[in-house]
């Protein structure tokens, strides 16, 4: 055996590790960013961008000992505040003069915005390195999440070199339109935030407190007992969640199902037949997220929603059928 013939598959060999580290570097830059969300003790300011309207927000996230909290105070109009401990949550809108409770953590438009990291997504996203850039005066990677068909946005996510904060994101449309955006104009990452950075700011003496009604154990099924399914479904996405519960605006319970790639999401809710809620037929959105509803031929009310493109919801709802 020549020279020749053992070279050339140690070059291909080569290659095709060389051509593997970019897209590797690119998932594990997008895990650093998850974990510095969540993680880091940051403070500053962004200016959320929806369906036309912007926003600007000031933000204090903490971590001590593993737990989290954030209070982000609107800058704009009202000057709404919320004030995130774990999942003990305090909505105060001082135009109503009410503080609202609630338990939940997903509270913040920066965490909504942004991907959630997951283990399958080269099927149905191409994930790759940009360019360097600066936001907020601090050096940035820019990280591309591409959808490989017509299903899915597609992200643009500008991260801090030093730390993996996202301090610029897009989601992006198939013609290439950004639907919504976060943009940080200043930051600071501090190795500590005194707790008492997180009390609110606002003075609630007088306030009319209200707690937000949460599901009762005893709603809540398992997917095998929730027979609805959508028969047609874009590749990769996977029924993630089925529940039953009592909902606002509904005096009968509803069948809530969740279909997810991983890091698109589509929200789908069955009505029954006798409720009143007036469900209007077709397309409908707000900001970022499109919706899809129909009446079904035996009287449900179904309907899809998701920050997904509009064919993904209708194509979804349209599948629906009672196994």
């Amino acid at each position: 055996m020549t020279t020749s013939h053992i070279a050339a598959p140690s070059l291909l060999l080569l290659a095709l590790v060389s051509a593997h580290a970019p897209a590797q570097e690119a998932r594990d830059w997008l895990e650093r960013m998850n974990r510095a969300v969540e993680d880091l003790n940051y403070r500053g300011t962004f200016v959320h961008v929806l369906g036309g309207t912007a926003e600007t927000l000031h933000i204090v996230h903490r971590n001590a000992d593993g737990e989290s909290g954030e209070r982000i105070l609107s800058l704009d109009r009202a000057g709404r505040e919320i004030v995130r401990q774990g999942d003990r949550v305090q909505g105060i809108l001082p135009d109503q003069r009410v503080v609202l409770l609630e338990t939940r953590r997903d509270v913040s438009p920066l965490v909504s915005a942004l991907p959630s990291n997951a283990a399958e997504l080269d099927a149905h996203y191409e994930i790759g390195l940009g360019g360097s850039a600066r936001v907020a005066d601090r050096a940035v990677q820019v990280l591309e999440i591409k959808p490989r068909d017509e299903f899915r946005y597609g992200y643009t996510l500008w991260l801090d070199e030093a730390t993996a904060m996202p301090l610029r994101s897009q989601l992006i449309d198939a013609q290439g339109r950004v639907v919504e955006q976060i943009l940080f104009t200043a930051i600071e990452v501090p190795a500590d935030i005194p707790a008492a950075e997180l009390e609110a700011t606002i003075d609630t003496t007088g306030f009319t407190m209200l707690r937000a009604p949460e599901a009762e154990a005893e709603t809540v099924r398992l997917a095998a007992d929730i027979q609805w399914r959508a028969a047609a479904v874009p590749g990769g996405f996977r029924l993630s969640v089925a529940t039953q519960s009592q909902m606002a605006g509904s005096d009968t319970p509803v069948e809530h199902l969740v279909y997810s790639d991983g890091l698109a999401t589509v929200s789908v809710f069955i009505e029954a037949r006798e409720t009143k809620a007036d469900v209007g037929e077709g397309f409908s959105n707000v900001g970022s997220t499109n919706a899809f509803s129909l009446t079904l031929p035996g009287g449900r009310k179904v309907t899809a929603m998701g920050e997904v493109p509009p064919q993904t919801v209708r194509t979804i709802a349209t599948s629906l059928v009672d196994e």
